[in-house]
């Protein structure tokens, strides 16, 4: 598989409770994204993040905080980022989802 060099990166900011049909959702959003053969996707978790509500979620001892900032990368080509856009919205209650253009310089193994 071969990622262009003019690619798009995908963003998508949650919460590690939000769910899909009782799954969590960025296990549900890494595994379409394999269906659809995406060139990857990669799940980050937060430390420390606040949202739309501005309620703060942390890894801190004093404030234990189960809902820990998730985000999920994926980059690809726009034609397959912008088909997997309409997945997502349908599988995405709220969140925060973001593009930009990006260069590729290195996608796998550089062989030898």
């Amino acid at each position: 598989m071969q990622i262009p060099r003019q690619a798009m990166l995908l963003r998508i900011f949650i919460g590690e409770d939000d769910r899909d049909d009782g799954h969590p959702l960025y296990e549900s959003i890494v595994l379409k994204a394999r269906e659809m053969q995406l060139a990857g996707a990669t799940v980050l978790r937060g430390g420390m993040g606040f949202g739309q509500s501005s309620r703060l979620h942390t890894t801190k001892i004093l404030r234990l905080s189960e809902d820990l900032p998730l985000v999920v990368e994926i980059v690809d080509s726009e034609e397959k980022i912008s088909a997997f856009l309409p997945v997502l919205e349908g599988i995405m209650p709220s969140g925060l989802v973001t593009l930009e253009k990006v260069q590729v310089l290195q996608y796998g193994s550089t062989g030898g």
